[in-house]
């Protein structure tokens, strides 16, 4: 089985391809640039390099979130147009288990960041039994006080990850001191080839009704229903 993995929920461009247990290409930029002119040429670029035609992908994978907005819609009309011209199968991963799967070898608990403005993040509680990636805490939109108050009831090290990280480390530091961790620069960029190994056994998404999962409103929604209520 050939599998296209697509994640454009953060800053990280990633697609990825693997075929049969084996991760045959990726590709990857970390820089603040608009996705929707370079997924397609991505693609493009990584199927030629590996020598592939479209035709040959038997299933996309799309990080659905949590993340940019904009970049999620993006991922996923592009992994939905797709699964539909192909008439293949669609499967949504958390873009946060995505960050956390590249922490294998930690161990300990694994916390992903994204960043939600307002002393917020976007974040999840991971680790890895016998070499599958478990979550112990559900991903939620959550201040990042209490988010480090709740992990003081764990008794593991918890590694934080993700390019986001740093806008809160200090609140994390003063909060857990000993207790946390921080991932190098190299593990905190998610790697699309995970994504299409996550993925594999999962159950497929109804390609119309596949959506992002944003764990919260957009600010413009959110206002709109406080008017309205």
């Amino acid at each position: 089985m050939n599998i296209l993995a697509i994640d454009t929920s953060t800053n990280v461009l990633g697609v990825g391809i693997a075929s049969n247990e084996k991760i045959i290409g990726e590709y990857i930029t970390n820089i603040k640039r608009n996705h929707s002119t370079r997924v397609l040429p991505a693609i493009d670029f990584l199927l030629k390099d590996c020598g592939m035609d479209i035709k040959e992908i038997n299933k996309i994978i799309v990080a659905n979130g949590p993340g940019s907005y904009t970049g999620l819609r993006i991922g996923l009309t592009i992994g939905k147009t797709l699964a539909w011209t192909l008439n293949i199968p669609i499967v949504g991963v958390s873009s946060l288990k995505l960050m956390a799967a590249s922490a294998r070898y930690f161990d300990g608990y694994i916390s992903p960041v994204m960043d939600a403005r307002r002393g917020n993040i976007f974040t999840g509680l991971y680790e890895y039994k016998e070499g599958k990636l478990m979550q112990a805490v559900d991903d939620q939109h959550i201040p990042t006080e209490e988010w480090c108050k709740l992990l003081k009831t764990f008794d593991k090290p918890v590694l934080f990850l993700g390019n986001d990280v740093v806008i809160h480390e200090q609140v994390i530091v003063n909060q857990l001191a000993k207790q946390v961790q921080f991932a190098p620069i190299t593990v905190n960029i998610p790697k699309p080839g995970e994504l299409a190994l996550l993925a594999k056994n999962l159950k497929e998404e109804n390609v119309h009704s596949f959506a992002p999962n944003y764990l919260r409103l957009a600010e413009a929604e959110a206002k709109w229903r406080e008017k309205t209520n």
